[in-house]
């Protein structure tokens, strides 16, 4: 799945690009506000995280700047189940942070979950990153008035508060669906 915005291309992860992933993420300000990675985040991460095909209905896509040379990549959006949900997650490198680069992906990725017919789409933040809760806002995400601990691995396990989010989607038909009629 391929994806253009104004300033960004959104593109599948390849084996290949573990050095650009290792360079963008490997810092502590960011995995520390992830979930899933872990800190440490070393080479080995790296490339089983870049070759690690997604789940089923699951989208990770790495986000990348077309207008610089050798489009770089500078963080990685996903879609993943998480239990009955559809749950967003994303991160930007900490050089391109502050630029709208994580709104744009966000936006990016709900026109690409109402294509497939996906009606609803969770994210949760960590307390102690507000960017990324504005990030959620703008995109029309709500807060659910829900505030729980979640394990966050780039902090040793430790439970961290995050505040969950929900948005609404249009759905439009998949296009599955609209190649048969």
């Amino acid at each position: 799945m391929f994806i253009r915005t104004q300033r960004l291309f959104l593109r599948p992860l390849f084996p290949e690009d573990w050095p650009q992933l290792h360079a963008a993420i490997a810092d502590e300000r960011i995995v520390r506000m992830l979930a899933r990675a872990p800190w440490p985040y070393g080479e080995a991460d790296a490339r089983a995280f870049a070759a690690q095909p997604a789940g089923p209905g699951e989208i990770v896509l790495a986000i990348t700047l077309p207008e610089l040379p050798g489009a770089p990549l500078i963080g990685v959006i996903g879609l993943h189940h998480a239990g009955t949900a559809r749950e967003a997650g994303f991160w930007i490198g900490r050089d391109w942070q502050g630029q709208g680069f994580a709104s744009e992906a966000l936006g990016a990725m709900l026109e690409i979950a109402a294509t497939l017919g996906i009606g609803r789409i969770e994210a949760a933040h960590f307390l102690d990153n507000p960017a990324s809760g504005a990030v959620l806002r703008r995109n029309g995400f709500a807060a659910t008035g829900e505030v729980r601990p979640i394990a966050c691995a780039g902090r040793g396990g430790e439970m961290v508060l995050a505040r969950r989010y929900a948005v609404a989607l249009t759905v439009m038909p998949a296009l599955h669906q609209r190649v048969a009629a």
